[in-house]
Parts: structure tokens; sequence; C-alpha cells
């Protein structure tokens, strides 16, 4: 009987922990903060960091503007501005941050989804990336407008 209680409560912690393990590699759901200052009829805002490969800015910046943006556009993206960091030291020879605009957070993900499944999107990636991936790291954060902002 002992060993019969030691078998289960091994099993139990077995279980136990690799539900733990799961949970912790499944993403999380999107927490929206509890602030009262962020309108809650706000789009969804977008962004997004890219740190270019080695010696890549300048591609990444040519698939932007001669590609990307119209894709955007044709997924109903809106694109709010492109911007690069001015200082050496904070990124400048590497970083491509931009803002998109969204209705919602589930128009964002139907845009995304529909662009990243666009052959046309493909055959550009595909095309810019025959002498290397172009970026090493893509950081996205999720805005709502503050109720005083002047964009919402």
């Amino acid at each position: 009987m002992n060993k019969l209680i030691k078998l289960f409560a091994l099993v139990s912690i077995l279980s136990f922990v690799s539900i733990v393990a799961a949970a912790q590699n499944a993403p999380a759901p999107p927490t929206i903060a509890p602030s009262p200052s962020l309108t809650k009829d706000s789009r969804c805002f977008e962004i997004r960091t890219y740190t270019a490969a080695p010696g890549k800015l300048e591609e990444l910046h040519a698939r932007f503007r001669n590609h990307t943006l119209k894709l955007f556009k044709k997924h109903g993206m809106e694109i709010v501005g492109f911007w690069g960091p001015t200082d050496k030291e904070k990124g400048s020879e590497n970083t491509l941050v931009y803002i998109l605009a969204f209705p919602s957070r589930d128009a964002r993900d139907k845009a995304f989804k529909d662009f990243g499944d666009d052959p046309e999107w493909k055959k550009a990636r595909d095309e810019s990336e025959k002498n290397g991936k172009l970026t090493v790291k893509v950081e996205s954060v999720f805005l709502m407008a503050t109720d005083y902002s002047p964009i919402k």
C-alpha cells in the first residue's frame, strides 16, 4: 500500500510539473492594462522595432520602400510613420522603427495574417533575403491611446 501511495504521489508531481512547463512555454494571451486613462474605444497602435542583420539596414529600407508599404496598404494597415535612431549608440546603424494603426487588435491580427499569406509578400521577402535574412530581431508593442491623446 505504501508503494502505491508513493507511486501516486510521484505521478501527481510529474503531472503537475508537465502542466506548469507547458503553461510556461505557451504564449500568454494579451492582457490589457487596467489604466482608466486608456481610451477603451482607441484604435490599436503597434510599434514595431526591427534590428537589421549586420550591413543589411539599407536593404531592409529598400524592401519597405519598394514592396512592403504597398502591401501594408493593400491589407488595410494604416501607416503612421517610419523612423530611425540618430545616435549610433542607440542603433542608428541597424534599427528601423515604425508605427501602424488598426481599428482593433482583431483587425491587426487579420491584416498581418493576410499579409503573411500574400504571395507577393512571400516573393519580395524571398528575393530580398537571397543573400541572408535582413533582420535578426523584431519587437512589437501594442498601444491604446490615452483619453488626452490628440491621436486616437
